[in-house]
């Protein structure tokens, strides 16, 4: 029996996250809202790998912090995301990536698409609902990206396994 897959995340700083999480609580169905928002950077990672995914993670996180930006929605069909955008998260993933070739899921091999789910679950006319009217008050914004986490998925809740933080660098608030 091989080990539970392995979940990498992007992990955003502390405000934005909290932001995220009350969009969330506000629009996603709250028997179906069991994690924290996220940026899913890799699905399914060798669970029976843990050393070699750490190793990986903790080497593409050698790199200064960097600036995300949330540049607009995204339909899901029965959902909405928020679209990120950063050539140093698509580096960042590559490099992970590269650790794995030849070894990732379908889903991880395809192109990535950075995005924060904030409703799933819905009926489609709901979601289109929803989505023009999120768009209607978007404004753009950017969060600092503060690392990767690594998680054991579950079937459900997702386990934490580590975090690894980017070099702090400058940035917003920091001299």
């Amino acid at each position: 029996m091989s080990a539970a897959p392995l979940i990498a995340t992007l992990l955003l700083e502390e405000e934005a996250t909290r932001e995220l999480d009350a969009l969330r609580a506000r629009w996603f169905p709250p028997e179906r809202n069991q994690l924290s928002a996220h940026v899913t950077m890799f699905h399914a990672l060798p669970g029976e790998e843990l050393p070699e995914v750490l190793a990986a993670v903790r080497e593409a996180c050698r790199r200064p912090a960097f600036d995300v930006q949330v540049t607009g929605l995204r339909s899901l069909g029965r959902g909405v995301a928020l679209v990120l955008r950063a050539p140093e998260l698509d580096a960042v993933r590559a490099r992970i990536a590269a650790a794995f070739a030849g070894r990732l899921s379908r889903q991880d091999a395809q192109g990535f698409r950075a995005h924060v789910t904030v409703a799933n679950f819905l009926p489609p006319e709901q979601a289109r609902a929803l989505l023009a009217r999120l768009e209607a008050g978007f404004s753009p914004w950017t969060a600092r990206a503060r690392g990767v986490g690594v998680h054991r998925y579950l079937g459900g809740p997702w386990e934490p396994v580590a975090e690894e933080e980017f070099d702090a660098g400058p940035g917003p608030g920091r001299d």
